[in-house]
């Protein structure tokens, strides 16, 4: 049996790699017969899965500790020369677009890939490689910088997420005070942080017009795999947040000002919940994983499987530490067909909620992986993959009990209430990039504006106490998706549409939401959005009154 903590790692020698990729490209272009291509195709996937394992593998051992001096020189070796394989990825895409025997490969591997072709080899430009490196490179000097910030509270060395379970605690003045420490560590790295993202701005915008766009934002729609839907869709949607749930949020923030008791809420207050502390789960961390094991037991044969295999092959790294990476995720080992849970927990719910959402994810790759042969059609469009994860969150709610034991129906209702509460800040985010990308030439200053514009219109109710840093519109500092993923945050808001629909629909039929929910997860990315949409039975979220009809549905339930 192997662990993940005993797996061999070996160096990806790039260039060995483009030199036998191009050869296998080439079996692949002039096979002589139509199953020839098929299984040449297959090759090509087979190879590129086990370079990607080795390369997560590094990237994952880089992010528990970023202070490893192997891996890191590990992380610097893959920034500077991962890009290379761009080569590789032009080459590939000519091909298949072009392919003689285009017609059987799309039947045999899924239309869905030469879709995807025809748009990416827009992307297919080898002048865009020195801009991928930069890029690559600036993402890794974030993630250094922001990894190595830590502060003094209350007897404890913390990072930022160590702070977070101070900043929901009972006692206002503990709250306040892990707020205004949270504040000054963003404050005082601000200053690099934003000569990060004028170069990244910079960068991805000339990347853009190099192949001809007027601006970032078309590029990274294409990047993102959109070809469903437009920025004018989205503008739409953000328009339906703006008008149904921004609204409700503020509605509940009423009602949560008065069951706290405070006369105004104010930043450090968002996340409280009650007045006799918000719900916190009990146990270790090995206890709750052990929770968590019995809980997928219990909820179907498949989720069973696929926790026992995470927990029998120690796919997790959860405690947060002094130079362990920000944020949480899952990522996957393809050769091996394993997920990997990377987190940081601080004693709060969200540890609890990666033991849901992470797991959504991991057990969506998990399913795919042994129901499709190409890894390439393994994972969904990120707006599919969030309803994965979100999902999870709700279905799992009926085995609360095990992690909050009397608290669980308070953790059901605050949880529910952040899933909606979150939805204006996803969508803020992505008006904020819009804007931003829009005219790149803005200041960091107008930066700062703008966000504190967009604050009064999603966030109105949002008050920083005083604080200068936050007051002026700095609180965007805070979301690594803006530096390390731009435009992805929106994919969340969209998501949670879905994860709202199964949850409503779970109340009346759960075995039927979650046989639709198991059968979204299996189809993986083999369609497109729209069509997997209809795969699990979910609504449209730009259709008229989507948002509108979830927003009052879930008021009503809170």
């Amino acid at each position: 049996m192997w662990k993940f903590s005993e797996l061999p790692y070996e160096r990806v020698d790039v260039d060995k790699f483009i030199e036998d990729g191009l050869k296998r490209i080439d079996a692949f272009e002039h096979a002589p017969t139509a199953e020839a291509a098929i299984e040449a195709y297959y090759a090509m996937d087979e190879a590129m899965q086990k370079v990607a394992t080795q390369f997560t593998i590094s990237h994952i051992r880089h992010d528990v500790n970023t202070k490893d001096e192997f891996y890191d020189a590990e992380q610097t070796y893959y920034d500077q020369n991962l890009s290379k394989t761009m080569v590789l990825n032009v080459r590939q895409l000519n091909v298949m677009v072009n392919h003689p025997f285009r017609k059987e490969l799309e039947a045999a591997i899924g239309k869905i890939v030469f879709t995807q072709a025809d748009a990416q080899v827009k992307l297919a430009d080898e002048r865009l490689i020195p801009g991928m490196t930069q890029e690559q490179m600036l993402k890794s000097r974030y993630a250094k910088l922001t990894a190595g910030c830590t502060t003094e509270y209350r007897g404890e060395t913390c990072n930022f997420y160590g702070l977070l379970k101070f900043m929901q605690d009972p006692d206002r003045s503990i709250r306040e005070g892990a707020f205004r420490k949270w504040a000054e560590m963003y404050a005082g790295i601000a200053d690099q942080l934003d000569d990060i993202y004028d170069e990244m701005v910079k960068v991805r915008t000339e990347q853009a017009k190099l192949i001809g766009y007027e601006n970032y934002i078309p590029f990274a729609y294409l990047s993102r795999g959109r070809y469903d839907y437009t920025k004018d869709d989205v503008e739409r949607f953000r328009e339906g947040v703006k008008k149904y749930v921004v609204p409700a949020v503020a509605r509940i923030h009423e009602r949560q000002a008065k069951r706290i008791g405070v006369e105004k809420l104010h930043y450090y207050d968002e996340s409280f919940c009650y007045p006799e502390g918000n719900p916190m789960p009990h146990g270790t961390e090995e206890e709750m994983v052990k929770a968590a094991q019995e809980m997928y037991r219990e909820l179907s044969p498949e989720t069973g499987e696929f926790f026992d295999f995470m927990v029998e092959h120690q796919l997790f790294d959860l405690t947060s530490r002094p130079g362990k990476h920000m944020g949480g995720y899952c990522t996957d080992l393809l050769s091996l067909k394993a997920p990997f849970i990377f987190s940081n927990f601080n004693g709060t719910s969200a540890d609890v909620d990666v033991l849901t959402h992470e797991a959504g994810h991991a057990f969506q790759a998990y399913v795919a992986a042994r129901a499709i042969r190409l890894s390439e059609t393994w994972q969904a469009p990120i707006e599919i993959c969030e309803v994965h994860s979100m999902s999870m969150e709700h279905f799992t709610y009926p085995w609360m009990d095990k992690f909050f034991g009397d608290d669980a129906p308070r953790y059901r209702e605050a949880h529910l209430s952040a899933a909606l509460e979150v939805i204006p800040y996803l969508t803020m985010v992505d008006e904020f990039q819009h804007r931003v990308y829009a005219k790149p030439e803005m200041t960091r200053d107008e930066r700062y504006g703008v966000w504190h514009e967009l604050e009064q219109v999603y966030l109105p109710w949002r008050d920083y106490d005083g604080d200068p840093f936050l007051e002026k519109g700095g609180f965007w500092m805070q979301k690594q998706h803006i530096f390390l993923y731009p435009f992805y945050y929106i994919d969340y808001a969209l998501a949670q549409m879905g994860a709202f629909d199964f949850f409503l629909r779970m109340r009346e039929n759960r075995e039927q939401a979650w046989n639709d929910y198991l059968n979204l997860c299996k189809a993986g990315g083999t369609v497109g959005y729209f069509d997997l949409l209809k795969i699990g039975n979910l609504r449209n979220p730009f259709a008229e009154n989507t948002v509108k009809d979830i927003a009052e549905a879930i008021e009503a339930l809170l």
